[in-house]
């Protein structure tokens, strides 16, 4: 499992930024990208984003931004 951000949904805000204690998440080209050696699962960044850009993923690559 890992968590994944839907770079077409995704509108920058910084909303999950904020929210990330481990500081995994950054702004790259506007968009939010999860670094997954720092992420540690806690899903505190999922009802941080406004545009509900920010999910898991269970298995297979939902097509985040970045990956």
């Amino acid at each position: 499992m890992r968590i994944v951000i839907d770079g077409g949904l995704c509108c920058g805000s910084g909303e999950c930024i904020k929210a990330c204690p481990e500081k995994a998440i950054t702004l790259v080209d506007g968009k939010a990208v999860v670094d997954e050696e720092r992420c540690d699962l806690d899903g505190l960044c999922i009802p941080a984003c406004p545009k509900g850009a920010v999910g898991y993923d269970e298995g297979g690559n939902l097509g985040g931004c970045g990956f």
